[in-house]
C-alpha cells in the first residue's frame, strides 16, 4: 500500500524547506524565461514573487474546498483529498504565472472524480461552475492531459480516511472510551484543515489520521496516550519518539494556518492577469491562434490518414486480383479475406 506507492516514492518530501525550494525554483525559472530583458526592479514590479504565488495559491485552495463542498451531486471525501494532492503537486513543477490556478483547480477536481470513480459526465461537472460553461468545458478537457503529464501519470492517492476508520474500529475494540464516534466531527474538521497545509506532501496518511484522532480526542477531554503507547506501539516502543514528534508537527501546521487577506489577494489577482503567460491564457489572441493551428494540424493529419487508408485499400484490391489469377496460391486469398 502506501509504503510501496508512487506517492511515498515520488510525492512525499522531507521538509517544508524542500517544498519551498521547489516553488522558488519554478518562480525563478518563469521570470528568467519571460523577463530576460528586464532589470531587477522591473521584474520585482511586474512578476509575482514566490511568496506572492504561495499566498495566491492558498486562496485557490480555499476555493477548491468550497467548490467541492457545494458540488452536486455530493462528492466523496476521497475525491476532495485527491484533488488537493493534484493541485499541490502541479504547482511544485509549475508557476501559477504559467498556468492560472482557477483553470488548473477545476481540472484537478475533474480528474480526481475520474480516478476515484465518482461518475459524473463533463456536462454534469461544468453545471457546477458559474459563468461560461462551454468555455469551462474546453479549458478542463484541454488541460487534462497536461495535468496528468505534470503528475508523471502517478494518479493513485492514499488519503487518511481509511486509516481513520481503522483507528476508530480499533479504539472501540481495545479502548474503554465511551462512544468513539463522537470524535468524528473533530477528526473531519482537522483533516479539512490539513489539506490547506503541506502536511499531505510530507507525512504518511496513517500519521495524519492519528494526529486527527488525537486532536479530536483532546477536544473531547479524552486521553488516548495509553492506547498509543500500549496498544499501538506496545511491541515497537523505539518508534514512539519519531511518531510523537510527527503528530506534534502536523498539529502545529494545522494550528498555525494563516488565511490570506482579501485585499492582498485582489491585488495579486490583478498582477497575475498582467504577468501570466499569454500563450496559456484562453482569452488571449496568441492562445486562440495556437489552438487554431493545432486543430488545423489535426485536420491535416486526419486527411493524410484517410488518403493512406484509400491507398491501402487499392493495394489490397491488387492483391485480390493477383490471387484470383493464381489458382496455385489460394492461401494468400484466404488470409486476405480473414
Amino acid at each position: 500500500m502506501y509504503p510501496q506507492s508512487s506517492q511515498k516514492k515520488y510525492w512525499t518530501f522531507k521538509s517544508e524547506q524542500e517544498l519551498a525550494d521547489l516553488r522558488v525554483k519554478q518562480n525563478s525559472n518563469f521570470i528568467a524565461r519571460h523577463g530576460a530583458k528586464m532589470t531587477e526592479e522591473q521584474k520585482l514590479a511586474f512578476f509575482l514573487s514566490a511568496d506572492e504565488e504561495r499566498l495566491l495559491l492558498k486562496q485557490y485552495e480555499l476555493q477548491l474546498k468550497e467548490f467541492c463542498k457545494r458540488f452536486e451531486p455530493p462528492m466523496s471525501k476521497c475525491v476532495v483529498g485527491t484533488a488537493f494532492h493534484y493541485f499541490k503537486r502541479f504547482y511544485l513543477n509549475n508557476s501559477s504565472m504559467d498556468y492560472h490556478p482557477k483553470e488548473i483547480l477545476a481540472t484537478c477536481v475533474y480528474l480526481s472524480c475520474k480516478v476515484e470513480e465518482f461518475n459524473v459526465s463533463i456536462g454534469q461537472f461544468v453545471a457546477n461552475i458559474k459563468g461560461d460553461r462551454s468555455k469551462a468545458m474546453d479549458i478542463i478537457l484541454s488541460n487534462e492531459l497536461l495535468l496528468m503529464q505534470e503528475l508523471n501519470y502517478y494518479l493513485t492517492v492514499h488519503n487518511p480516511f481509511r486509516p481513520i476508520e481503522g483507528f476508530l474500529i480499533d479504539i472501540k475494540t481495545r479502548c474503554n472510551m465511551n462512544n468513539p464516534d463522537r470524535l468524528r466531527p473533530g477528526i473531519e474538521d482537522f483533516i479539512d484543515k490539513t489539506f490547506l497545509t503541506d502536511a499531505i506532501l510530507m507525512y504518511a496518511p496513517s500519521q495524519i489520521a492519528l494526529a486527527a484522532v488525537l486532536h479530536a480526542a483532546s477536544k473531547e477531554q479524552e486521553n488516548l496516550d495509553s492506547y498509543v503507547t500500549e496498544s499501538l506501539f506496545g511491541t515497537a516502543k523505539e518508534k514512539l519518539p519519531v511518531l510523537i514528534e510527527t503528530v506534534k508537527r502536523v498539529r502545529s501546521m494545522v494550528r498555525t494556518i494563516e488565511l490570506p487577506q482579501k485585499d492582498k489577494v485582489r491585488a495579486l489577482e490583478k498582477k497575475l492577469e498582467k504577468c501570466r503567460n499569454q500563450e496559456n491564457n484562453p482569452d488571449s489572441q496568441i492562445y486562440k491562434q495556437r489552438m487554431k493551428k493545432m486543430y488545423e494540424d489535426e485536420d491535416e493529419v486526419e486527411l493524410m490518414s484517410t488518403s493512406y487508408h484509400m491507398n491501402t485499400t487499392d493495394a489490397s484490391s491488387d492483391v485480390s486480383l493477383l490471387n484470383s489469377t493464381n489458382p496455385n496460391n489460394m492461401s494468400i486469398e484466404c488470409n486476405s479475406a480473414v
